[in-house]
């Protein structure tokens, strides 16, 4: 090999050596940006949604009215933290034609759980806890049955613009869920003349209100 050759074989040595150790630092300091981001995005708050099941409970209590919603609350996203549902509340407003009827006043008043019995064939409610605080991470995702009760207050024919708004931690503005009720004669007959914390479902995913014009969208009484 002569000095010619050996000089543009240590040229080339060179600027391989100057590639690679480009190429490391270059993957250095993308796998430090990942862990940025990574060590970011755990740090971070978790943003959390609430949704809607497709089926309320109402029915009389005492001399008022409850409803029990059973809302999935959850999070999408890998964190560290946790969010805290710090308070819940039910808004029923009477609309249309009913507009002018009294607006009921809902509270938080308990918790329960819905347990079939293998026995009875029956589906039971039973208390779980009191209106309390609860936690939802992403690997705790919460569906609790958050009962509401109205007190001197039932239901009356026509349509209620409602929703749920769940209080969170901090500074966060809370969650709201709207929804509409759309309640019969029929209905409300059934809820006047029926015993004390009987228990009556509307459902809003029915096909033949789907198919009709009048409020498809909005919770209905099943069998109207």
């Amino acid at each position: 090999m002569n000095s010619t050759d050996e000089t543009a074989t240590e040229s080339r040595r060179t600027r391989f050596d100057s590639v690679h150790k480009w190429a490391a630092t270059l993957g250095a300091i993308i796998a430090l940006a990942f862990s940025i981001y990574n060590f970011t995005e755990l740090q971070k708050k978790p943003r959390i949604d609430a949704t809607l099941p497709h089926l309320l409970r109402a029915g009389p209590v005492d001399n008022g009215t409850t409803f029990q919603i059973q809302p999935t609350v959850s999070t999408r996203f890998k964190t560290q933290d946790v969010e805290v549902i710090r308070d819940a509340r039910l808004q029923l407003t009477p609309v249309g034609s009913i507009s002018s009827l009294k607006k009921p006043i809902f509270y938080w008043h308990e918790t329960g759980t819905y347990v079939y019995d293998f026995t009875s064939d029956q589906v039971n409610y039973t208390w779980s806890s009191d209106p309390a605080p609860f936690i939802v991470s992403q690997d705790k995702p919460q569906q609790p049955t958050l009962v509401f009760w109205a007190d001197n207050w039932t239901l009356q024919p026509g349509l209620y613009e409602g929703s749920l708004q769940l209080s969170r931690s901090e500074n966060h503005s809370p969650l709201i869920k709207n929804f509409c009720l759309s309640v019969s004669k029929k209905a409300a007959d059934e809820l006047h003349g029926a015993e004390q914390r009987q228990i009556f479902f509307f459902r809003d995913d029915l096909p033949k209100f789907h198919s009709s014009s009048k409020s498809p969208g909005c919770y209905h009484r099943e069998t109207d």
